[in-house]
């Protein structure tokens, strides 16, 4: 029984951080629009880019240049292990 000397100041301080959290939620406008997410993802807003869109400032987008140096896609594999091994 002596316990609850302690629990029960514990559970009224949880209770009151809880009330408070609550309160600051509903002061900052955490539940101002409930409904605005679930009607927003029914409606489409991307629009299609254009074929050659570049980036965002402006440029073209281009490949990166060939780590072998020899004007091959960068997927391509390196000229020494294109050659057959006898």
């Amino acid at each position: 029984m002596d316990v609850l000397i302690y629990l029960i100041p514990a559970a009224l301080g949880l209770g009151l951080i809880g009330l408070v959290a609550f309160l600051w939620a509903l002061k900052s406008g955490q539940f101002d629009d409930l409904d605005g997410a679930a009607h927003r993802i029914l409606f489409d807003n991307d629009s299609p880019l254009p074929p050659n869109h570049g980036d965002r400032n402006g440029r073209e987008h281009s490949s990166p240049p060939s780590p072998h140096g020899d004007g091959a896609p960068p997927y391509a594999p390196s000229p020494a292990s294109r050659r057959k091994s006898c």
